[in-house]
Protein backbone atom coordinates (compact mmCIF):
# COMPACT_ATOMS: atom_id res chain seq x y z
CA UNK A 1 0.00 0.00 0.00
CA UNK A 2 3.06 2.21 -0.06
CA UNK A 3 3.53 1.87 -3.83
CA UNK A 4 3.16 4.93 -6.07
CA UNK A 5 0.23 3.20 -7.79
CA UNK A 6 -1.63 2.90 -4.50
CA UNK A 7 -0.85 6.44 -3.42
CA UNK A 8 -1.80 8.28 -6.63
CA UNK A 9 -5.55 7.64 -6.34
CA UNK A 10 -5.85 6.45 -9.94
CA UNK A 11 -7.92 3.34 -10.75
CA UNK A 12 -6.58 -0.22 -10.76
CA UNK A 13 -3.53 0.20 -8.51
CA UNK A 14 -2.77 -3.53 -8.34
CA UNK A 15 -2.91 -3.93 -12.12
CA UNK A 16 -0.66 -0.91 -12.61
CA UNK A 17 1.80 -2.08 -9.93
CA UNK A 18 1.89 -5.52 -11.58
CA UNK A 19 2.55 -4.00 -15.00
CA UNK A 20 5.42 -1.91 -13.61
CA UNK A 21 7.08 -4.68 -11.58
CA UNK A 22 6.58 -7.53 -14.06
CA UNK A 23 7.55 -5.22 -16.92
CA UNK A 24 10.84 -4.42 -15.16
CA UNK A 25 11.52 -8.12 -14.59
CA UNK A 26 10.79 -8.88 -18.24
CA UNK A 27 13.12 -6.11 -19.40
CA UNK A 28 15.90 -7.38 -17.16
CA UNK A 29 15.50 -10.93 -18.43
CA UNK A 30 15.08 -10.03 -22.12
CA UNK A 31 11.53 -11.30 -22.00
CA UNK A 32 8.04 -10.01 -22.54
CA UNK A 33 5.58 -9.20 -19.76
CA UNK A 34 2.17 -10.85 -20.08
CA UNK A 35 -0.65 -9.55 -17.88
CA UNK A 36 -4.31 -10.47 -17.34
CA UNK A 37 -5.20 -7.00 -18.59
CA UNK A 38 -3.72 -8.00 -21.98
CA UNK A 39 -6.85 -10.09 -22.71
CA UNK A 40 -9.28 -11.20 -23.87
CA UNK A 41 -8.30 -13.69 -24.90
CA UNK A 42 -6.70 -14.17 -21.52
CA UNK A 43 -3.32 -15.80 -21.18
CA UNK A 44 -3.50 -19.32 -19.64
CA UNK A 45 -1.84 -18.39 -16.33
CA UNK A 46 -3.32 -21.31 -14.42
CA UNK A 47 -2.21 -23.85 -17.05
CA UNK A 48 1.25 -22.29 -17.04
CA UNK A 49 1.38 -22.50 -13.24
CA UNK A 50 0.43 -26.19 -13.24
CA UNK A 51 2.95 -26.89 -16.02
CA UNK A 52 5.67 -25.30 -13.86
CA UNK A 53 5.41 -28.15 -11.37
CA UNK A 54 4.96 -25.66 -8.54
CA UNK A 55 1.16 -25.35 -8.50
CA UNK A 56 -1.52 -28.02 -8.43
CA UNK A 57 -5.30 -28.14 -8.55
CA UNK A 58 -6.58 -28.41 -4.97
CA UNK A 59 -9.62 -30.38 -3.79
CA UNK A 60 -11.63 -27.13 -3.85
CA UNK A 61 -10.62 -26.37 -7.43
CA UNK A 62 -8.29 -23.43 -6.75
CA UNK A 63 -4.61 -23.76 -7.43
CA UNK A 64 -2.45 -24.60 -4.43
CA UNK A 65 1.23 -23.79 -4.03
CA UNK A 66 3.65 -25.66 -1.76
CA UNK A 67 4.22 -22.72 0.59
CA UNK A 68 1.56 -20.16 -0.36
CA UNK A 69 -1.21 -22.73 -0.14
CA UNK A 70 -4.47 -21.44 -1.58
CA UNK A 71 -3.23 -17.83 -1.45
CA UNK A 72 -1.36 -18.27 -4.74
CA UNK A 73 -2.46 -15.82 -7.39
CA UNK A 74 -0.97 -14.83 -10.70
CA UNK A 75 -0.60 -11.16 -11.57
CA UNK A 76 1.41 -11.79 -14.71
CA UNK A 77 4.19 -13.78 -16.33
CA UNK A 78 7.41 -13.22 -18.19
CA UNK A 79 7.71 -15.00 -21.53
CA UNK A 80 11.27 -15.86 -22.48
CA UNK A 81 12.68 -16.85 -25.86
CA UNK A 82 14.59 -19.83 -24.47
CA UNK A 83 13.20 -22.57 -22.24
CA UNK A 84 14.21 -22.62 -18.58
CA UNK A 85 15.27 -25.81 -16.86
CA UNK A 86 12.39 -27.33 -14.93
CA UNK A 87 12.82 -27.57 -11.18
CA UNK A 88 12.73 -31.03 -9.62
CA UNK A 89 9.22 -32.42 -9.31
CA UNK A 90 7.53 -32.11 -5.94
CA UNK A 91 4.38 -33.74 -4.66
CA UNK A 92 1.27 -31.62 -4.35
CA UNK A 93 0.76 -30.51 -0.74
CA UNK A 94 -2.80 -31.87 -0.88
CA UNK A 95 -1.44 -35.40 -1.33
CA UNK A 96 -0.08 -35.36 2.23
CA UNK A 97 -2.90 -33.34 3.80
CA UNK A 98 -4.88 -35.84 5.88
CA UNK A 99 -7.86 -33.68 6.86
CA UNK A 100 -8.26 -31.43 3.81
CA UNK A 101 -9.84 -28.64 5.88
CA UNK A 102 -10.33 -26.53 2.75
CA UNK A 103 -13.26 -28.78 1.81
CA UNK A 104 -15.25 -28.03 4.96
CA UNK A 105 -14.17 -24.45 5.77
CA UNK A 106 -16.68 -22.65 3.55
CA UNK A 107 -19.92 -22.22 5.54
CA UNK A 108 -22.04 -22.48 2.37
CA UNK A 109 -20.04 -25.20 0.61
CA UNK A 110 -19.31 -22.94 -2.34
CA UNK A 111 -16.04 -24.72 -3.15
CA UNK A 112 -15.41 -28.37 -3.80
CA UNK A 113 -15.13 -31.23 -6.25
CA UNK A 114 -18.42 -30.27 -7.92
CA UNK A 115 -17.03 -26.84 -8.84
CA UNK A 116 -17.40 -23.29 -7.60
CA UNK A 117 -20.82 -21.97 -6.66
CA UNK A 118 -20.23 -18.27 -7.21
CA UNK A 119 -23.81 -17.32 -6.28
CA UNK A 120 -23.58 -19.14 -2.94
CA UNK A 121 -20.27 -17.44 -2.18
CA UNK A 122 -21.55 -13.95 -2.99
CA UNK A 123 -24.75 -14.66 -1.08
CA UNK A 124 -22.74 -15.55 2.02
CA UNK A 125 -20.64 -12.40 1.66
CA UNK A 126 -23.84 -10.32 1.66
CA UNK A 127 -24.89 -11.78 5.04
CA UNK A 128 -23.49 -10.85 8.46
CA UNK A 129 -21.75 -14.25 8.62
CA UNK A 130 -19.69 -13.28 5.58
CA UNK A 131 -18.00 -10.35 7.32
CA UNK A 132 -15.09 -12.54 8.43
CA UNK A 133 -14.34 -13.53 4.82
CA UNK A 134 -14.69 -9.92 3.69
CA UNK A 135 -12.19 -8.62 6.23
CA UNK A 136 -9.70 -11.49 6.58
CA UNK A 137 -10.08 -13.42 3.32
CA UNK A 138 -11.79 -16.60 2.22
CA UNK A 139 -12.15 -19.20 4.99
CA UNK A 140 -11.23 -22.05 2.64
CA UNK A 141 -8.00 -20.31 1.66
CA UNK A 142 -7.19 -19.65 5.32
CA UNK A 143 -7.87 -23.28 6.24
CA UNK A 144 -5.17 -24.66 3.93
CA UNK A 145 -2.26 -25.95 6.05
CA UNK A 146 0.22 -25.31 3.25
CA UNK A 147 -0.47 -21.58 3.38
CA UNK A 148 -0.45 -21.11 7.15
CA UNK A 149 3.02 -19.57 7.14
CA UNK A 150 2.34 -17.31 4.18
CA UNK A 151 2.14 -13.72 5.30
CA UNK A 152 -0.79 -11.99 3.71
CA UNK A 153 -1.72 -8.78 5.45
CA UNK A 154 -5.37 -8.39 6.54
CA UNK A 155 -5.58 -5.16 4.54
CA UNK A 156 -4.56 -7.04 1.40
CA UNK A 157 -7.24 -9.67 1.96
CA UNK A 158 -9.90 -7.07 2.63
CA UNK A 159 -8.94 -5.14 -0.51
CA UNK A 160 -9.04 -8.23 -2.72
CA UNK A 161 -12.36 -9.36 -1.25
CA UNK A 162 -13.86 -5.91 -1.92
CA UNK A 163 -12.67 -6.12 -5.53
CA UNK A 164 -14.10 -9.62 -5.87
CA UNK A 165 -17.44 -8.81 -4.25
CA UNK A 166 -18.50 -5.63 -6.02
Amino acid sequence: MASPEWQDGEPNPVDRWSARVIGALAAGWDGRAVLPSDGPPYPPFQAWAVASGRAWVSPVGMLVHAWMGLWASFRGAVLLDAPCPAPPARPAPCETCPDRPCLSACPVGALGPAGYDLAACHGQLDRPGGADCMTAGCLARRACPAGQGYGRLPGQSAYHMRQFHR
